[in-house]
């Protein structure tokens, strides 16, 4: 099973939030924690992963295990 990972990487437009192999950013903000925030919640929502994130430079300044949000396991009924 691949692991469920986020990038958040800085571009002309703003800070990004990229899943690597991918050729679109799943989100694109003007402030590099809106798009931390954004990749938490994208994060959150697909089960858990991890969060790495960028410096201006494009270096790797921190990263972080997101739990999985708030979904019921079992679901209900």
């Amino acid at each position: 099973m691949s692991r469920n990972e986020r990038h958040v990487v800085p571009r002309d437009d703003g800070w990004a939030v990229v899943k690597p192999g991918s050729d679109r950013a799943s989100a694109l903000t003007d402030t590099q924690q809106d798009a931390i925030d954004r990749a938490r919640d994208i994060l959150g929502n697909d089960g858990g992963g991890e969060l790495v994130i960028h410096r201006p430079d494009g270096t790797i300044r921190d990263s972080d295990t997101v739990p999985p949000g708030n979904d019921p396991f079992p679901p209900p009924g």
